[in-house]
């Protein structure tokens, strides 16, 4: 029987799949640890004396997030006893994941960093390492649930979550540290992670390619990386190529926007109201336009534009620094700048996840996302020098021309891109239908 031609999603398909709904508690508990180990946890510290030196030191905990790749084998691979009967392999490791965080909070809740510094490091250290572990899984669960047509609502639905996770983390525990102790803060924010915890009980069970249960430990890290070989030939070198580079104006601009805004003479307040509140909500509105745009416009045309007004958002930056502290102009370039970031954040995740495949769905994420923030992080540690020899304008206007070399990658990989949506839809057809709760 001849297949039936593939039905273009709706509008309304989106607004009612139970699955992208899921996205928003798995996005806020995936969101909710990273503060409470990094600003909020440097907060606490401070205030009880700790050394600058100290508090810097602890940073490294960031390692468990730049490195999870290394284990993210074990993930794809291994079951977790009793949890994978109950739930399956993909929600075993959340709900293991999202107890462990929980219990990692609660460790640094009953520590007192003046007496026993080392245990609330350990307690940090291992909440890092539980979070970065439920990233991996909850990428690999939104990969083999859902078309690559719907990654960029799931994405959006998931920034959403962890956005407003980030506002908890921070601002709240804050206020519940000020207002009644460090201790109260950390415990409700341990609490908070039966958000995420609901969110994995509610989702449904996948396929889970039992069949790649029996490879042995060394082929479960060699096997991902050759079958993205096996599959893509050399397309595969634009292809990473793409990857490296698509947020790479996006971090130097995250990297050098607030000395930006500090040597125009904003005030702090002005940064704060436009910068880290209007400008959140702008990037949550871009990132559900990235995931409409998806299912309108298919993958390939949503990455297209994606580099392009992610790399042209930097000239915003150049413009408003040779204009000066012009509030209009801040807020406008905030727009933009944020908009993009968060279309093209959609564009970006939908795009790897297209090129997974299943049972190394985790696994090859994981080196992905790797990849994309490696560049950015390198160079956004030297834009510093770059504004010192030649200023802000020269700066940003070379990261926004970086979109021309995406351009051209993107026409490069046009064909392997329209025949991976493809083959993802295939098999998609031949996966049921499962709503919230579904056990199928």
């Amino acid at each position: 029987m001849a297949a039936s031609p593939k039905r273009r999603l709706s509008f309304r398909d989106v607004l009612t799949d139970g699955r992208i709904a899921l996205m928003l508690p798995l996005g806020f508990s995936s969101g909710l640890p990273f503060l409470l180990v990094f600003g909020t946890l440097s907060a606490w510290l401070r205030e009880a004396g700790i050394s600058r030196t100290e508090i810097g030191m602890l940073s490294w905990v960031a390692l468990a997030y730049s490195f999870k790749f290394l284990w993210a084998p074990i993930v794809d691979r291994y079951d977790v006893p009793a949890l994978a009967r109950l739930l399956g392999r993909r929600r075993g490791w959340m709900a293991l994941s999202q107890i462990v965080t929980a219990l990692g909070l609660v460790g640094i809740a009953v520590s007192s960093p003046q007496t026993s510094l080392p245990v609330t490091i350990a307690s940090a250290l291992l909440v890092a390492f539980a979070s970065a572990t439920q990233d991996v899984v909850v990428d690999g669960w939104r990969i083999d649930v859902a078309s690559t047509e719907q990654q960029g609502m799931m994405a959006a639905s998931y920034q959403l979550g962890y956005r407003l996770a980030l506002i908890c983390a921070g601002a709240g525990a804050l206020y519940i540290a000020e207002f009644v102790n460090w201790r109260s803060a950390y415990l409700a924010m341990a609490a908070l992670m039966g958000v995420g915890l609901l969110g994995t009980l509610l989702a449904p069970r996948v396929d889970e390619s039992a069949e790649r249960k029996h490879l042995p430990f060394s082929a479960a890290i060699t096997e991902p990386l050759a079958d993205l070989f096996r599959r893509k030939g050399l397309i595969l070198i634009p292809i990473l190529a793409l990857i490296a580079c698509f947020r790479l104006p996006d971090f130097v601009a995250g990297v050098m926007a607030n000395p930006l805004y500090i040597d125009l003479g904003f005030s702090k307040t002005d940064i704060a109201n436009v910068s880290k509140l209007y400008g959140v909500w702008v990037g949550i509105i871009g990132a559900f336009a990235g995931g409409l745009a998806l299912t309108r416009l298919g993958l390939w045309w949503t990455l297209l534009v994606g580099a392009v007004i992610a790399a042209s958002s930097n000239l915003m930056f150049a413009w408003l620094a040779t204009e000066g502290a012009r509030l209009d102009l801040l807020t406008l370039t905030i727009s933009f700048d944020n908009f993009a970031a968060g279309f093209a954040g959609s564009a970006l995740i939908a795009y790897m996840s297209g090129l997974t495949s299943p049972g190394f769905a985790a696994t090859q994420y994981a080196l992905l996302s790797s990849l994309y923030a490696l560049p950015g992080k390198l160079i956004g540690g030297a834009s510093g020098a770059v504004v010192d020899a030649y200023g802000y304008p020269l700066l940003f206007t070379a990261t926004a021309s970086i979109g021309v070399p995406l351009v051209i990658l993107c026409f490069i990989v046009r064909r392997d891109t329209m025949r991976t949506v493809r083959e993802k839809d295939e098999v998609q057809e031949d996966v049921p239908a499962v709503g919230i709760g579904s056990r199928a």
